[in-house]
This record gives C-alpha cells, structure tokens and sequence, in this order.
C-alpha cells in the first residue's frame, strides 16, 4: 500500500469514529420523541404510489382503522403509502408519526406528519431501530425493496426473540401470494425455517381485517406496551 493509500486509509477511520457522534445524536433524537408518543402502528409500503392508486387510498382507510383502536400511525414520512397512512392519521385525529431518511434523490416529508413528530434519520439502520422499537404491529401494503428490508428485518427479530413478538400483518393476497408461496414451499420445505415460524405473519385484504388481526392478537397475547 503506497503512503498515499495509508494516508486515504486514516482519514477514512478518523471519518469513521467522528460519524459515531452523528450515529449517536440520532438515536437520542428518535428515542426522545418516540417514547413521548405513546403506543403506535408502523405502516410501510411503497414511495411510488399515487394518491389515485386503490392502495393508497386503502392505507388511508388502515390509518383510520388504526386510530379508531387507539394507537398512533408511524410511516416512512415520505410520499407514496406512507403519505397515505400519515393522511389517514392525521384526518382521523391520530398521532401522525414520520420517520424520514435523506436519501441521493432527495425525498421530502409528507405534509400530514405532525410537526413535533417528523424525524429526520442519516442512516437507515438507526431508523429502523425506531420502527421496531415503537411499534405494537407492523402494517405492511405493497412496496418494493425498502418494505421488504423492514419486513424481513420484523420477521428475524421476532423469530429469533430479540424483541417482543408483535403482529406483522401483510395486506393484499395477490400480491404477497407469491412470497409467501415461496416461504412455505422452499424456506419451510428446506427446513430452513420452522412450521411456527408461519405463524408470525397474517395476510389480509381490508382495513376491517387488520383491524380485527390487531385487536385478536392483543387479546390473546394479553400484552400491555410499555408506555
């Protein structure tokens, strides 16, 4: 290595240990806010789409379901579902919560975010620390990488009991049928997970049913959240 790899090399590590204050100001910030909010839904789905689109307007029925229970609605805070579940939040008279991330092409908040709980994240694993951590369920609609990341992030967690097991509820049939075809008949057949393991995630196709799936598993789970 060359003395001005070596030097190149330092810079980076000296970077390194200075982003451990950043890392840390952002947990701070999100565990301030977050633990004032009170019991929550964490809603993920697709940034891209439109308010026209019969799933977003499903999210925002979900919101709605959501809060008519009593818990707050959390998001992504961008636009897509999860400006569709801050918009039901919001409409319904629920805490409207955003966990936004700066990202290359700029994602902006949605508007429907209550101003006092609008989180702006660096990092994305620090963010996904608060969706867990907050969350009494997680409503997942149609979406693409991201939601699929906190999907499986939920799953392995419970699965492996590093948190509190919460519901983990899919919403269209169609469109997660394939994923879960492919969970059943290759991960489970492979024995590479456990027939219990199947237990943890419901799929649903309306507001009323995720309502109902979150109602069911707090009476049988007699859980009371730590707020």
């Amino acid at each position: 290595m060359t003395k001005g790899n070596l030097k190149k090399w330092s810079e980076v590590k000296a970077n390194d240990s200075w982003a451990l204050f950043k890392i840390m100001s952002e947990f701070v910030e999100g565990y301030e806010t977050m633990s004032a909010i009170g019991p929550c839904i964490s809603i993920f789905g697709s940034a891209r789409t439109l308010p026209t689109h019969p799933t977003y307007q499903l999210t925002e029925q979900i919101a709605k379901a959501v809060v008519e229970l009593g818990y707050g609605v959390i998001s992504g805070g961008g636009p897509g579902i999860m400006e569709a579940a801050n918009k039901g939040a919001k409409e319904a008279g629920g805490n409207s919560v955003g966990l936004n991330i700066e990202l290359p092409f700029e994602q902006k908040s949605n508007p429907y975010i209550d101003p006092d709980y609008l989180i702006n994240f660096q990092y994305f694993f620090v963010r996904k620390v608060m969706f867990v951590k907050y969350a009494q369920g997680f409503v997942v609609m149609p979406g693409g990488l991201g939601t699929l990341d906190e999907l499986f992030e939920a799953f392995t967690l419970i699965q492996t009991e590093k948190v509190t097991r919460f519901p983990i509820i899919l919403v269209g049939s169609s469109y997660w049928e394939g994923l879960m075809s492919w969970i059943e008949n290759t991960l489970l057949k492979e024995k590479n997970i456990s027939p219990e393991d199947l237990s943890l995630i419901e799929v649903v196709d309306t507001a009323e049913e995720v309502k109902q799936c979150i109602e069911q598993f707090y009476s049988n789970e007699n859980f009371q959240p730590n707020f």
